[in-house]
């Protein structure tokens, strides 16, 4: 047997499907979504210079500072809600809460702390270790479907998550439901970006694995999940 097939990555995307889905409310979450955009703005400009700082700090000590640590992991976790309430996934009506903490969302991410860090690796894997991870989510997010502008003269790509995330808003617009292999399949990207955000902020040495564990959960053989409470 495969042990890698279900070998655990440290960092952890969860998104459990909250049905029923209204038909239509998807039309309008860009615009509901809006007081997020604006706070994740400010939080993804502390999130960069907080991996500066944590880079700086493993150089020097092979540690991540945790209270940094702690902040983009919040970050990350506010932002993947966000998305699985609006157009990466659609997978709840539920709007997000503002916290960086934890709590009983239908989308949670996680990340467990290292004790330690290699000080060489820092220098390499945001950028160079990371680039065939970078190619590949590119092709799962940024690739898509070219059609040509109404001039004829250029064309305009739609991204294939994106594709996805529209057929199967289409398909709860007309049926009210949501269908589950198109849901797993769009948690699968989305754990892959995750991951290779995890790896190249610094806050893990182990390397994203090339396979797309689709599914709300993470695959048989993760770490354990926390009973969470509403108020941590």
């Amino acid at each position: 047997m495969d042990t890698d097939a279900v070998s655990p990555y440290p960092a952890r995307l969860r998104g459990n499907l909250d049905e029923p889905l209204s038909r239509w409310l998807w039309l309008v979450k860009w615009l509901l979504a809006i007081p997020h955009y604006i706070v994740l703005l400010f939080l993804w400009i502390g999130f960069v210079l907080a991996t500066v700082i944590a880079g700086f700090a493993i150089l020097f000590t092979g540690k991540y500072p945790r209270t940094l640590f702690d902040f983009t992991v919040g970050v990350i976790r506010w932002n993947w809600r966000v998305q699985f309430y609006t157009y990466a996934v659609l997978g709840t009506d539920r709007y997000p809460p503002f916290t960086l903490r934890r709590t009983d969302y239908p989308a949670d991410f996680d990340v467990d702390y290292p004790e330690h860090l290699s000080r060489g690796l820092v220098l390499v894997k945001w950028w160079l270790l990371a680039i065939p991870h970078y190619l590949l989510v590119l092709a799962l997010v940024g690739g898509g479907v070219d059609f040509a502008s109404s001039n004829g003269d250029n064309s305009d790509t739609v991204p294939l998550l994106g594709i996805a995330v529209l057929v199967a808003a289409i398909i709860l617009l007309f049926t009210a439901k949501y269908p589950r292999g198109l849901f797993d399949l769009l948690l699968g990207i989305n754990r892959w970006l995750y991951r290779v955000l995890t790896y190249a902020a610094l806050m893990r040495d182990e390397y994203p694995p090339f396979r797309l564990d689709q599914g709300a959960e993470e695959p048989v053989g993760g770490a354990p999940k926390e009973p969470v409470s509403p108020g941590d």
